[in-house]
């Protein structure tokens, strides 16, 4: 039986160990590496021959042969880095990073020089194979001032290259501070975690619309919600609100923000993925990636004044650097209990939902960057795909939606309890 006394406490408890850990580290000032996701799925080593997998379709790759010390470079357009296995036969280390937005580069740090050969795409475009020939090392030198290699898919198996992005600012000024706020459904017991659930886009913002049945993303949110709200309502575990229960409009900002001013344990955002590839399909969760955290907490101390930021700690008593690494430190806390649920929605609705090879990822996402309230973007499939689309759009496929939320919502609480009992 659960303790009402102990699910308050959890986030009471997760607060002061973030402000524990920002007094350890307030002479220091270190700064965390950033983490990127991607749809590299994994990198095989195996003799001589070194093979790359893509959990889904890639523009083109090229290779590029960089000496002093002895590297392989591989730059992938219309991909994102993954992780990076351990080196093995003449490979020492793999690094990955990101040239780009569009392009992923893999670097092979070599024992000893080597060049590319027989590099070859799969016939299906989900791996691209080459193999390592040892050479000495004025040859390896010659060759890297050679032009890159230039490798592309099969036609049938090729994403669309990446195009000139264009942005045009306009001025429309903050969210109004006073939109209202929504009706906590479920027990009528404050001491109760409370789970906030944003049905993607609304009003003048349709979001995708399938190419199969016109159905819309923001009616197919909306439908997912109300069914998530009510497996939760109906669990007596937890109190539910949703930050639009009908056809309207919010901003980004409005959106986290009433999970904010709600004092929300956790922060669920609904959407339908949708891509020019009709074959993609799956589900998948996004969390926020720290470079983005790193960003915000500046800008949120810089907008806010430094002044009751955290739970109500005035972040104006401590000088700028240190109310950044408040500030950036509570939201590591927040971030990594967002991971530990994104991973555990994955494992509890994976039974009755297909998700993608590489479900859980990272990015940047407006609606994520509450620094104090665990927040997940959940991408329940492919608008853009017939078959997710019918899924998405029924009451069935609602139903095991929200089935697999509200068991991860009880066992995610229920850690929480065990780890401060």
């Amino acid at each position: 039986m659960f303790s009402d006394k102990c699910w308050t406490n959890s986030r009471t408890r997760r607060h002061n160990r973030a402000m524990l850990l920002a007094s350890l580290f307030f002479s220091s000032l270190m700064a965390t590496p950033a983490v990127l996701a991607g749809n590299i799925g994994a990198i095989e080593i195996t003799g001589g021959e070194v093979t790359v997998r893509f959990d889904d379709f890639v523009a083109s790759a090229s290779t590029l042969l960089l000496p002093a010390p002895d590297r392989i470079a591989l730059d992938i357009s219309g991909a994102q880095a993954g992780h990076s296995p351990q080196g093995a036969g003449l490979v020492r280390t793999v690094r990955q990073g990101q040239q780009g937005p569009d392009t992923a580069r893999v670097v092979l740090d070599l024992d000893q020089p080597a060049l590319v050969s027989n590099a070859r795409f799969a016939a299906d475009g989900r791996s691209l194979s080459f193999k390592l020939q040892p050479v000495s090392a004025d040859e390896f030198q010659r060759a890297s001032r050679s032009p890159r290699i230039e490798l592309q898919p099969p036609a049938q198996f090729r994403a669309k290259p990446p195009e000139k992005r264009y942005s045009v600012t306009v001025p429309i000024g903050k969210p109004k501070p006073a939109v209202g706020l929504p009706r906590i459904e479920g027990p009528n017991n404050p001491r109760l975690p409370l789970v906030v659930i944003d049905a993607g886009h609304g009003g003048h913002d349709p979001g995708a619309i399938s190419p199969h049945s016109g159905k819309r993303e923001k009616d197919i949110t909306l439908g997912i919600a109300r069914a998530i709200r009510d497996d939760l309502i109906a669990s007596g575990r937890v109190r539910v609100a949703l930050t639009r229960s009908d056809d309207r409009y919010l901003v980004l900002e409005e959106r986290y923000g009433i999970a904010r001013r709600l004092k929300a344990d956790l922060f669920i955002s609904v959407h339908a993925d949708a891509a020019e590839n009709q074959q993609a399909s799956g589900a998948s969760i996004y969390t926020l990636s720290e470079v983005a955290s790193d960003r915000e907490a500046a800008r949120l101390a810089a907008r806010e004044n430094k002044a009751n930021i955290i739970n109500g700690v005035d972040l104006g008593a401590h000088s700028n650097d240190v109310s950044s690494i408040l500030l950036d430190l509570t939201q590591r806390e927040t971030m990594n209990v967002a991971s530990d649920f994104a991973r555990l929605l994955q494992r509890e609705a994976s039974d009755d939902v297909k998700f993608r090879t590489t479900a859980h990822r990272f990015a940047s996402f407006v609606v994520l960057k509450a620094p104090d309230t665990p927040s997940v973007l959940f991408e329940t499939g492919f608008i853009s795909n017939e078959g997710d689309s019918e899924f998405l759009a029924s009451a069935a496929g609602q139903k095991k939606l929200a089935r697999g939320v509200r068991d991860a919502v009880q066992i995610h609480f229920a850690r929480q309890i065990a780890a401060i009992n």
